[in-house]
């Protein structure tokens, strides 16, 4: 291909495009204090990617990106102003400016408004390998792409069709600074391989898919093995039963047992709990889990998801618990929803930093013998959970378990309960963690849950 996204990326100057994002912060900074502002921040960001897609042999898009903003939020005393712009021109850096303080003019006072305390910002910065460019052009990405599709359409005569497969790779620096003179730099990548097939004929057809995704190319699964995991994951789905309605054990597959960690981090979340739209409202010191149960935040993880020194108000992160012994140790706060109610940030304003689930069990064949007879799921659909009651009613699929292995595929059912009951009804956690995320749990054994079937 001739096209200028298919030539081979530039020599790395990520740490000179840093340099000069940092210089616009300053400067933007120094705008905002001679425009009165007491107080004021500054996001800059810019991405870039790459983002093939192919299906049935054929190439369906590639999409070569490069996004930059820039964000300005001004204070004046408790009244607040934020305005943006993609534009690093000097006039509309000047009009950003303008703008997020006329905004400010027209706001009310708000006791929580504000920068974070100045003697929380980060000190020391340092990164924890997680740039890694991914030096790879159109024509090698579909290449792979294509590949990985092929090698999942040739794996099984059962795989029937294709949703295609997909490369992708993104790179992105980003720089926050604020007035209480903190200027910090991020950089980080990401890159991925998917796949997904269709097996079987008619009302008969399944559909599942795999991934792979890492901070370093190296770290990925190759094409032609993301390809047949996808294959082998669908035609197992095949030829499914319905499940009769009762209350049996449950067994959530370690990629889809971190949703429940999620909802967990959701429900602890400040936005959620100075709106008392939690159902784990004052629940600090409270026993939610089985008394061995924890999980810690472990903000400096080499290649993790989620590493990072400082969060996006620039407080300076730390390892710590959420949960110890089963007991909740602490909620998830910014400065703001901390403000909100009377409390101090943890440094999560942006979110949570690689959360570990402690294991007590083995891998999921292990898991599924200490089970012995219980559903194993591996696919959720819907969004039936309610974060001010914690109900939980969500449709499913996986497989039942029969002597501690898997017999027959299911789907066409829903699994129920409450959160609160689901998480103190927690046996297990194995160590087969999944490593595509920032929430990092192993497969997660529930007691008891209704299964809702076709009788």
């Amino acid at each position: 291909m001739n096209s200028p996204i298919s030539q081979a990326r530039p020599a790395d100057d990520s740490r000179e495009r840093l340099q000069h994002l940092s210089a616009i912060a300053e400067r933007l900074l120094e705008r905002c204090k001679a425009a009165g502002a007491s107080q004021a921040e500054v996001s800059c960001n810019e991405d870039t990617g790459l983002a093939v897609n192919v299906r049935m042999g054929e190439v369906e898009t590639v999409e070569a990106t490069r996004d930059r903003g820039i964000a300005v939020t001004v204070y004046f005393g408790q009244r607040k102003g934020s305005a943006s712009t993609a534009d690093q021109r000097e006039a509309s850096l000047d009009a950003t400016v303008a703008q997020a303080c006329a905004i400010a003019g027209f706001t009310e006072d708000d006791a929580a408004a504000g920068l974070a305390d100045p003697e929380l910002m980060a000190t020391t910065q340092r990164e924890f390998d997680g740039w890694h460019p991914w030096d790879i052009d159109a024509q090698r990405a579909i290449e792979l792409a294509l590949a990985c599709e092929q090698a999942g359409r040739d794996s099984d005569p059962r795989v029937s069709n294709s949703d295609g497969a997909s490369v992708n790779s993104n790179a992105s620096l980003s720089v926050y600074a604020n007035s209480h003179g903190f200027l910090g730099g991020e950089r980080s990548t990401s890159h991925s391989i998917g796949c997904a097939l269709i097996a079987g004929e008619g009302e008969a057809m399944q559909r599942d898919s795999w991934y792979s995704a890492a901070l370093a190319q190296s770290d990925l699964e190759s094409a032609a093995d993301v390809g047949r995991k996808a294959a082998q994951r669908t035609v197992e789905r095949l030829q499914p039963r319905h499940l009769p309605t009762a209350e049996v054990p449950v067994l959530f597959h370690a990629e889809i047992a971190r949703s429940l960690v999620a909802h967990y981090v959701s429900a602890i979340s400040g936005g959620a709990l100075y709106r008392r739209a939690s159902f784990l409202m004052d629940s600090v010191g409270q026993r939610v889990f089985p008394d061995w149960f924890g999980i810690d935040e472990l903000p400096f993880l080499a290649r993790g998801f989620r590493s990072a020194a400082f969060d996006a108000e620039g407080v300076a992160t730390r390892e710590s618990p959420l949960v110890r012994e089963g007991v909740v140790q602490r909620y998830v706060l910014g400065s703001y929803s901390a403000r909100k109610l009377g409390l101090a940030t943890t440094a999560n304003a942006g979110g949570v930093h690689n959360l570990q689930v402690h294991a007590n069990a083995g891998d999921l064949e292990s898991m599924l013998r200490g089970m012995h007879r219980g559903l194993l799921v591996t696919d959720l659909m819907g969004q039936g959970v309610n974060p001010i009651t914690g109900d939980y009613s969500r449709g499913a699929a996986g497989f039942w378990v029969e002597g501690g292995r898997i017999v027959h595929p299911v789907d066409g059912i829903t699994i129920a309960g409450n959160l609160k009951q689901v998480f103190a009804a927690i046996e297990a956690v194995g160590s087969d963690i999944d490593p595509r995320s920032h929430l990092r749990s192993g497969s997660i054994l529930v007691g008891r849950m209704t299964v809702a079937g076709s009788g």
